[in-house]
């Protein structure tokens, strides 16, 4: 984490980045997504939420990670008061993908290097033990893979089928073709973020 010195009349004072960043409305989700980055995003957004209702941005650089994790962050997107502007600023693969495109339309965005990709959940941990207990490891993995389907055909506009073509294997995105899909409003330059 790194330190910002501050002047004022009292001399200097050092805040964390991510504090000062705060302040402005600015929140983070970055790397992978676990239990613990996903509480964070939840104190952050219930914070500034508290704060007042103006817009939030959220800046996405995260390969993802666990789904249900994500998807409280999804649901904590969904529901906010205040209006979330979401950024995708580097790669938002996976579960981040899905967080980007959950915003409501017209606050989707990608700069112009940032990347996006898309694939059907991976099977979280080794499978193994007895044949029932695969057999309902399987049945779980297949309805997560139907509701990821429909969470992303109702942001894309696409169908569920055409999302099932597309998540068969991983399936990258330049910023532009992001955009063309329906993951993204509108590719933005570095300099929309200070507006």
């Amino acid at each position: 984490m790194r330190n910002i010195a501050v002047k004022n009349a009292n001399g200097v004072t050092v805040y964390p980045i991510e504090a000062l960043l705060g302040e402005r409305r600015f929140v983070g989700i970055n790397g992978e997504i676990t239990a613990e980055s996903a509480m964070e995003f939840v104190r952050e957004i219930l914070y500034l939420n508290l704060e007042g209702p103006e817009p939030i941005k959220v800046l996405i650089n995260s390969p993802g990670g666990e789904i249900t994790n994500g998807m409280l962050m999804y649901d904590v997107i969904q529901s906010s008061r205040a209006p979330i502007h979401l950024y995708c600023t580097g790669t938002a693969y996976s579960m981040a993908a899905v967080l980007l495109v959950c915003g409501k339309k017209g606050n989707r965005f990608i700069l112009p290097h940032g990347k996006c990709m898309l694939h059907e959940p991976l099977v979280p941990y080794g499978v193994g033990g007895k044949s029932s207990s695969v057999y309902t490891i399987s049945e779980s993995l297949l309805k997560t893979k139907r509701e990821m389907e429909e969470i992303l055909a109702k942001h894309t506009g696409h169908t569920p089928e055409e999302i099932d073509e597309n998540t068969k294997t991983d399936h990258f995105f330049t910023a532009q073709e992001a955009v063309d899909f329906g993951l993204a409003d509108a590719v933005r330059d570095f300099d929309a973020l200070l507006d």
